[in-house]
């Protein structure tokens, strides 16, 4: 597809491949996609730590391969990405990085998220970057089903075990 090639990403790989059986779903999903991954009114520190953390919990090693060297590029510590890897609560100071830990959790352990969790997030990163954390975590979790369903390999030597 023509959009994927001229965008940011530069070219049609990983969870592209596979969608590109459905046209509409490949160029509605690089359309999110784009804004998530870039623009998302977040830190870009914290957007690849919510990647990280959707990545180890589909066990998803095409996404971790390519984002892990991003993460720590944005400044997350190599000590969060191994406890993420190894699906270890990591010890975390910052909270942002906390904030983003607790919402991930509580959206995938109880498919919702706390009124307090909450409102701590809304106070650090506003209304929009809240509902731009939870698109952004559903958004890479439709991605790591289609490649997991797929068996889209990683280009990678990849870290991620299950």
């Amino acid at each position: 597809m023509q959009e994927l090639v001229a965008g940011r990403r530069g070219a049609v790989i990983g969870p592209f491949i596979a969608t590109l059986r459905s046209p509409e779903v490949t160029r509605r999903l690089q359309r999110l996609g784009d804004y998530i991954r870039f623009d998302a009114a977040l830190p870009e520190k914290l957007r690849e730590m919510a990647i990280l953390l959707t990545a180890r919990e589909w066990t998803q090693g095409f996404e971790w391969d390519v984002h892990a060297p991003l993460a720590e590029k944005a400044g997350l510590s190599p000590a969060t990405i191994a406890a993420i890897a190894e699906g270890r609560a990591p010890e975390l100071r910052e909270r942002g990085e906390s904030l983003v830990h607790d919402v991930f959790t509580e959206l995938h352990r109880g498919h919702a998220v706390s009124d307090a969790t909450y409102e701590a997030a809304v106070d650090e990163f506003g209304e929009q970057g809240m509902v731009d954390l939870i698109a952004l975590i559903g958004y890479y979790t439709t991605l790591a089903m289609i490649m997991n369903v797929a068996q889209t390999p990683s280009p990678f030597v990849t870290s991620l075990r299950p």
